[in-house]
This record gives structure tokens, sequence and C-alpha cells, in this order.
């Protein structure tokens, strides 16, 4: 019995690896267009290099449904107004959310993991339980059981 990665070995780690980056990515253009007090297109456009086409369509899909995110964020993060969380914790949250609500494809666990390893390299261990409660709260609301359609878990589709 082999015990060599199989042809999808190498390139599913090295996707998982890809969109990991492309978080943490995403996550640094977020936290930079709140502190230069610009909206995350305007931060794009002025970039002089674009970033990956994960992490640009995390932070372009983070504005674009802001609202929806920051509503089911304020419903779920008990003690904690969005506006005034930590700016680091709060933009893990929002791409966490948007990939809860937009990106049916990724799992939930992944979602959940790769936040809460964000928010405790970026920010505190605490943060990472806190990412983890409001996440998973989140996901049982976004994200139904069963067979459904993948629209009909986080309602109407602005695609």
């Amino acid at each position: 019995m082999s015990t060599s990665p199989g042809p999808e070995g190498p390139s599913l780690r090295t996707v998982s690896g890809a969109r990991r980056r492309a978080r943490e990515r995403a996550l640094e253009l977020l936290y930079e267009a709140e502190t230069k007090q610009l909206s995350p297109t305007q931060l794009l456009a002025e970039l002089p290099v674009a970033p990956e086409q994960y992490a640009a369509q995390l932070v372009l899909g983070v504005e674009r449904r802001a609202e929806e995110v920051n509503r089911l964020l304020a419903r779920h993060a008990t003690g904690w107004a969005v506006e005034r969380m930590p700016v680091v914790d709060r933009c893990v949250l929002e791409i966490a959310a948007y990939e809860l609500v937009d990106e049916p494809d990724v799992p939930v666990a992944v979602v959940l993991d790769e936040a809460v390893e964000l928010a405790k390299t970026y920010s505190t261990e605490d943060s990472g339980r806190y990412v983890n409660g409001v996440l998973s709260a989140v996901a049982s609301e976004v994200r139904k059981t069963g067979r459904e359609d993948p629209d009909a878990a986080h309602g109407d589709s602005l695609e």
C-alpha cells in the first residue's frame, strides 16, 4: 500500500494554502481600508498590484453584503455592538460571515477554523473563542442542514 499522496493530494493542499493566504490578505485589506477611511473598492483601486482573486472576492463581497453581514453579526455578537468591536475582530467576523452567506461550497468547519486562526494570530486568544461563538451562531442561521437550495439558506441572492 502506497503512502504517497494521490494525484489530488498536493493540489488540494495548494488550494487550501492559497485560500488561507487569500483570507489573510483580505483581512489586511479590510483593516487598511478601515484605518484609511476608504471603501474597500477605493482601496483596491489604489493598490499598485492587485491582490489574488479570492482575496479581492472576499473584500468586495464583504463590501457588497455589508448590511446583511453586519445585521447577522449584530444579532449574534452578544455583549458587543458591531461598530464597537476591535477592528481586527470585526474584519475577521465580516469575512467569515460573508463566506457563510455567499460561499456555500466552503464548508462551515473550514470557515470557522480559518476565522478562529486569523483572530488568534492577529488579535487575542480570547478573540478566537469569541469569533468561534459568534460564527457558530451565524452558521446555524444561514447554513441549513439537509439538501435544500443553497440560495434559500441565505435569503435572496445578489448574483
